[in-house]
Formats: structure tokens, C-alpha cells, sequence
């Protein structure tokens, strides 16, 4: 496996193709998406461990998504089934993502941890859904502390679970140097992810004001709030699948596959999104 060091505008064709190739498959990819965050949010009722298994399950539900845009881009429907596609591709890389997941929640909880110490514990209580989020608290300057500390200390860990389901799964690396390769391979493409992140913010500020337009439009015409809602909430699910369809084309340019042949549900080579 070699790294791949890409121009700055390709973070722009990143973008582009997890929009145009979410469009391919729009039902296929929101739902997969859905269910997956569902299938986080059950795990998080459970008692005692919920949160942490929750956290656990993160870095196979980014996988989950990076292999439905890589069925897409090969022109194929992204079913149900890929839901458990981190647990069905032998023991050996099944053991190796329950330790990413494992490594993950350590991860942040260990930031939430960090940020304790700050504002003792109540950012983190509030982040975490156990508490609500008051004008006071907010305002409260050790909260706003903890925030900035917490997400200041989340950047690198982003970055190093940023590509690492996708080595683990396609290329069998193991968990530890997995992290170690996404977070190398983040920073020596730091300007394509730059211009990633922009153009995303771009988009989504450009749908919040289209929604926004919209809410407004439904609310001359005398219709509830519950129709705006429903807007915000779609628009919201569709949004958050796109992001994550595209992360498989950056995941894509930011490696070259050793040979031999890889397994066949590999990303590469996919699709452009050309017509």
C-alpha cells in the first residue's frame, strides 16, 4: 500500500462526487444511513454501556457508508445487508474493527474526560444528552472552555479514525498502524481536505438557506410546524449522507491498493460520476 499526495482542488471533486454519486442511489444511501444511526441510538438506551458501545459502533457505521457509495459508484443498490459488513468479512478484520470501535470510544471518552477537568463534567454531561443546554450554561465561561478543549483534542482523532475502517476492511492493515496511516495520510493531503471542508460548509450553507426559504414559504401558506420540521429534519438526513458517501473518494485517492487483486468490494477503482 502507497500513499497518494493529491493537489488541493481535489478536495473540491471529492465533494462533487459524494453529492453526484448519493444522487445515484438517494433512497439506497439515506436509508443505509438512517439505519445506521438507528441502530446507534438503540445501542445507546442500553444500560450502563450504552454510550460507550454506541461510540464503539462509529467507526463501522462510517464503513457502512463508504462501502454503499462504493456499491453505488459501481452501479449497484446499497442494501440492508451492508449494515453488517464490518462483522461478515472474516474473524481476523471483524477482531480488528471491534478494536477500532474500541479504540474510538476510549478515544473520546478520554477528550470528554479531558474536558471535565475545565468545567467539571458539565459539557461533557450536556454533549452526551444527560443534561440540557440552558442560555446560562452556554454563557458560563468554563463551558465554553471545555467546548473549545474538547473540540480542539477531537481534530486528531477524527483524523485518525478518518480512513482507518477503510484500511482495515480493504486492505487488512491492523488497527494500529491503520490509525497511524490515516492520520499521516490526513496531514500530508492537508490542503485537498482544506478545500474538502470548505466546499462542504459551502453546501451546507447554501441548503440552510434554501430550507430556510422554505420554512418560511410553508409558513405563508398557513401549514404547521410540523411540516417545517419534517423540511428541516430531510434535509438534515440528506445532507449528513452525502458527507458520508463521499468519504470513500477521499478514502480512494489518498492510498494505491497493493496487488494482487483486492477483495471485490474494494472502492477502487470507482466510478467518476461521469455520465
Amino acid at each position: 500500500m502507497k500513499l497518494r499526495i493529491v493537489p488541493a482542488r481535489t478536495g473540491l471533486e471529492w465533494t462533487r462526487l459524494g453529492v453526484r454519486i448519493f444522487w445515484r442511489q438517494p433512497m439506497a444511501l439515506a436509508a443505509l444511513f438512517f439505519l445506521s444511526m438507528a441502530a446507534i441510538s438503540l445501542a445507546t438506551a442500553l444500560p450502563l454501556v450504552g454510550p460507550a458501545i454506541a461510540l464503539a459502533l462509529l467507526p463501522s457505521a462510517t464503513l457502512v457508508m463508504m462501502v454503499g457509495a462504493a456499491e453505488a459508484s459501481h452501479g449497484r443498490t446499497p442494501t440492508p445487508q451492508l449494515l453488517l459488513v464490518a462483522f461478515r468479512t472474516g474473524r481476523q478484520r471483524m477482531h480488528a474493527m471491534l478494536t477500532l470501535g474500541a479504540l474510538y470510544a476510549g478515544g473520546f471518552l478520554l477528550i470528554m474526560g479531558l474536558s471535565a477537568l475545565i468545567d467539571g463534567g458539565e459539557f461533557a454531561r450536556v454533549y452526551m444528552g444527560g443534561a440540557p443546554l440552558t442560555r446560562e450554561v452556554a454563557e458560563s465561561g468554563s463551558f465554553q472552555a471545555a467546548m473549545w478543549l474538547a473540540l480542539l483534542l477531537y481534530v486528531p482523532l477524527s483524523l485518525l479514525f478518518w480512513h482507518a475502517p477503510g484500511l482495515v476492511h480493504w486492505h487488512g492493515v491492523p488497527p494500529v498502524k491503520a490509525l497511524f496511516f490515516s492520520i499521516v495520510a490526513c496531514v500530508r493531503n492537508l490542503g485537498a481536505f482544506t478545500v474538502y471542508g470548505l466546499a462542504w460548509t459551502g453546501v451546507f450553507l447554501v441548503a440552510g438557506m434554501i430550507v430556510s426559504l422554505a420554512v418560511a414559504l410553508l409558513a405563508g401558506l398557513g401549514l404547521g410546524a410540523g411540516a417545517a420540521g419534517g423540511v428541516m429534519v430531510g434535509t438534515a438526513m440528506m445532507l449528513a449522507s452525502m458527507f458520508f458517501t463521499s468519504v470513500v473518494f477521499t478514502f480512494r485517492d489518498s492510498f494505491e491498493a497493493p496487488e494482487p487483486a483486492r477483495p471485490t468490494t474494494a472502492p477502487a477503482p470507482l466510478d467518476d460520476g461521469a455520465d
